[in-house]
């Protein structure tokens, strides 16, 4: 896109810059913080019934000596049932459920600790996968819905300064049923009643995950083709998978272009989002430490592109950190730069920032989180302040660090 004129910085307030407080950011050579797109050279979990396409189910399961249609009977346990109990199991062959279960569930998540909020209606689950690697997931239930935010990378190598996941770089990519098994799991939960009972107004509520968010730890479009494969098993219909809308799942990124370019070629009408939180480089380039590869105006066309290959509206994130990103002149130029590229192809979420350990960071005082807001607003730029959940037990945004 051409140039912008950018609007004047606002002197009345002071510019505070990114720095880490209570760890050390990792550097490359070059001394920029250093980013990691490729996973380290590790052991991969075990393949699982959801890794798998439904022919390569029956594929597998007749490989084992068993007939093609075991294969939907036990699709039909995990994605409808949530359940990999042999003893649950009663139309399989008493005999054969033990090594069909072993052969195509084998354990992915062990649940170390679950923290639930004081009302209730927010669980954070610490999972253990099979490689002693911890993450995290969060599971929300708002009026009509119930939105779990899963992890796609044990860590992250973006490393942003702001988020506690990036902190210890990336471990590895999860499987593509590492990242299912965590909807499994949830709506094994909400059945059980963790979440809380449905709603006694007699209005609607939902009694499974309705609304996925890839806004856990890690950075979904570096692990692209696990995560694109985890998202085909939530929409394949039941038994294949989960049978959910693609339009109720978030991919979000940080700016990873060619990856963005690519999803929007995929034709699985998800909800994309970017996570800017700066509309300039000077800033961004601290902030975002991949804006060192992309620049924001890169990352911009590339969500502005999603939209014209899609028709899906996109989101643009945007944590207001006091005095650093939230100065009206910072709102002023976002507007500028999305209304260059067209009107009604994007909604922005402010979010407030959400404290991690060790960080003297704090979200922006309300009346400049309210000015920020109104000149997005007035700008036509549709704008909603993110609701956020799980503050007090560290499952807010940017706070999941896998901690035990």
């Amino acid at each position: 896109m051409s140039a912008l004129n950018t609007p004047a910085p606002d002197t009345s307030r002071p510019q505070v810059r990114p720095a880490t407080e209570g760890w050390e950011q990792a550097v490359a050579p070059d001394g920029r913080p250093k980013l990691q797109f490729k996973q380290p050279r590790v052991k991969q979990p075990p393949k699982h019934l959801a890794d798998l396409t439904m022919a390569e189910r029956q594929e597998k399961v007749t490989e084992l000596g068993h007939p093609a249609f075991r294969a939907k009977q036990l699709s039909t346990h995990y994605f409808s049932h949530y359940t990999t109990d042999p003893d649950e199991m009663t139309d399989l062959p008493k005999a054969a459920r033990e090594e069909l279960v072993s052969e195509m569930f084998p354990p992915l998540l062990t649940e170390v600790k679950k923290l639930t909020t004081d009302n209730g209606d927010t669980i954070k689950f610490l999972w253990r996968l099979f490689d002693g690697a911890l993450v995290e997931s969060v599971l929300m239930r708002y009026p009509g819905r119930i939105t779990l935010c899963v992890s796609s990378q044990c860590g992250c190598g973006m490393n942003c300064p702001f988020c506690a996941t990036g902190q210890a770089g990336l471990t590895r990519n999860m499987s593509s049923a590492e990242i299912v098994d965590q909807i499994v799991a949830a709506n094994r939960a909400i059945a059980g009643g963790d979440l809380g009972g449905l709603r006694s107004d007699g209005g609607h509520d939902a009694e499974r995950v309705t609304n996925i968010v890839f806004m856990g730890m890690g950075e979904p479009l570096a692990n692209y083709k696990r995560v694109m494969n985890a998202v085909r098993r939530m929409v394949d219909p039941a038994p294949q998978g989960l049978g959910m809308s693609a339009r109720n799942i978030t991919i979000s990124t940080v700016g990873l272009v060619p990856a963005i370019n690519k999803l929007a070629n995929e034709d699985i009408p998800v909800t994309f989002a970017l996570s800017l939180h700066a509309p300039d480089d000077e800033l961004r380039d601290d902030l975002i430490p991949v804006n060192s590869q992309w620049k924001a105006d890169e990352a911009i066309d590339a969500a502005y592109n999603y939209y014209r290959a899609t028709g899906r509206r996109v989101s643009i994130e945007y944590a207001l950190i006091k005095d650093m990103n939230d100065h009206a002149w910072r709102a002023d130029l976002l507007a500028k730069k999305l209304n260059q590229r067209g009107r009604g192809w994007v909604h922005v979420n402010p979010i407030p920032l959400n404290p991690t350990p060790g960080s003297i960071w704090t979200a922006s005082e309300k009346d400049v989180a309210q000015e920020f807001i109104d000149r997005l607003i007035a700008a036509g730029i549709p704008t909603t302040l993110r609701d956020t959940r799980g503050e007090e037990i560290d499952g807010a945004c940017g706070q999941l660090a896998a901690a035990e």
